[in-house]
């Protein structure tokens, strides 16, 4: 669990590679760590599948803003007059 813990980027990045991680604690197996794949039977799985599935609660913030409209810039437009243009200077 300790090293779980500090590396768990690392190790998520191992187990999707394909490598399967035992977690222990106290020296006792408690859990794997692997890739998803063809073998379970998970290949192609999306949020909204485990969503539908019960397996996982769908994010809400209901305090998060829109995502704003995508403005349109020319090709040629200059990244600095554009900050200033939208900073009202």
């Amino acid at each position: 669990m300790r090293e779980l813990r500090t590396n768990v980027a690392a190790l998520v990045r191992r187990a999707a590679g394909g490598e399967r991680i035992v977690v222990t604690v106290d020296g006792v197996p408690t859990a794997v760590l692997g890739p998803l794949g063809p073998e379970g039977g998970e290949a192609g799985l999306t949020l909204d599948d485990l969503v539908g599935a019960g397996l996982l609660q769908p994010a809400t913030r209901p305090d998060r803003p829109d995502a704003p409209e995508p403005a349109s810039v020319p090709v040629d437009a200059r990244s600095d007059r554009i900050l200033g243009e939208l900073r009202g200077e």
